[in-house]
Order: structure tokens, then C-alpha cells, then sequence
């Protein structure tokens, strides 16, 4: 399995960009995705997940800012975020967990400037 997150960039504070992750090699409907960020200096955290049901759930800091959706016949999740803050800066991560084995896409850069 391959995740590629896209998306990232420059974005001026209150900008609402788009992320994707798309996977490949499996079957994308039988597990669960979630997005993970880590800013500069910090651990990484948890953003936000869609479950293979189509449950999802968020972070305490981005709660109401940013939504997680996915589409499985494209084997694809979005991260879209709104009303961006600078503190939001940060390399965004798709993760999956497939049979156990954790997969980690290559990180999308977004970088939020006041």
C-alpha cells in the first residue's frame, strides 16, 4: 500500500486549502483513515479520522475548522480546513492501519503565515 498526500503550500491565515491522500495497492474501503500533523518542534498529533463505516472524528484543535471526508472509489481521504491559523503550520501525514501494519504517506507541507 502507498499513500500520496497533496495539497499543501503557502496559505495566508483564514484560508481554507484542500488536502488529499490517495492510496494504492489494497482495498481502501476496509480500513480506516486518519490525518496526523506535526509542526515544527512538536510531536506529531492526531487531526482528524474517517472510519470505514463513515464515522469521523477530530482533534480538540481543529474541531469545527477542518473536515475529513473520503471517497473510496477513488481511493482517496481530504482533509478540508478552514479559517487557518498560523499555529496550523505544520507537515500533514495520512495514515493508515492495514492488517495490523501501519502506513504512513510522504507528509504535505502547509504553511500558515499572519
Amino acid at each position: 500500500v502507498q499513500l500520496q498526500a497533496s495539497g499543501g503550500g503557502l496559505v495566508q491565515a483564514g484560508g481554507s486549502p484542500r488536502l488529499s491522500c490517495q492510496a494504492s495497492g489494497s482495498t481502501f474501503e476496509l480500513y480506516d483513515m486518519t490525518w496526523y500533523r506535526q509542526a515544527p518542534g512538536k510531536q506529531r498529533e492526531l487531526v482528524a479520522t474517517a472510519t470505514k463505516s463513515g464515522s469521523t472524528s477530530y482533534g480538540d484543535s481543529v474541531k469545527g475548522r477542518f473536515t475529513i471526508s473520503r471517497e473510496d472509489a477513488k481511493k482517496t481521504v481530504y482533509l478540508q480546513m478552514t479559517s487557518l491559523k498560523p499555529e496550523d503550520t505544520g507537515v500533514y501525514y495520512c495514515y493508515a492501519r492495514i492488517n495490523g501494519r501501519p502506513y504512513w504517506g510522504q507528509g504535505t507541507l502547509v504553511t500558515v503565515s499572519s
